[in-house]
C-alpha cells in the first residue's frame, strides 16, 4: 500500500494520544476520539459522528496571546457541496471579541 502522506507531499507526524497520524504542515491539528456513531434508518449509507477534542496543536505563528487562534493568519479551506471556499476578508469584530 503506498504511503498516502507522501503521495500528497506532506509529512507525517504521530499524534500524541489517538492513534491516526497528523500532517505535519497543517497550521491547525486537532486529536479527536470518536465518542458515538449513529446511521439513520432512512439513510443506511450515512453516519453521524460525535467525537470530543482530546488535544489540538497549532503553528506558532497562528498563535495570539497564549489561548487564542490569530483569525488574520488561518485561513481554512472549506469544503461545502462539493465546492472549496477560503475566508473573506474581516468585516469586523462582534462585541465579544477578546482579540
Amino acid at each position: 500500500m503506498p504511503d498516502k502522506f507522501a503521495c500528497a507531499g506532506f509529512t507525517s507526524t504521530p499524534s500524541q494520544l489517538v492513534q491516526p497520524a497528523r500532517i505535519t504542515e497543517c497550521p491547525l491539528q486537532i486529536e479527536a476520539q470518536v465518542k458515538h456513531i449513529r446511521i439513520p434508518e432512512h439513510a443506511p449509507h450515512f453516519a453521524i459522528v460525535e467525537t470530543q477534542t482530546v488535544r489540538v496543536h497549532v503553528h506558532q505563528e497562528l498563535v495570539l496571546g497564549e489561548h487564542h487562534i490569530n483569525p488574520a493568519f488561518w485561513n481554512p479551506l472549506i469544503y461545502n457541496f462539493r465546492h472549496s471556499f477560503g475566508l473573506s476578508p474581516e468585516w469586523g469584530k462582534s462585541y465579544r471579541s477578546e482579540t
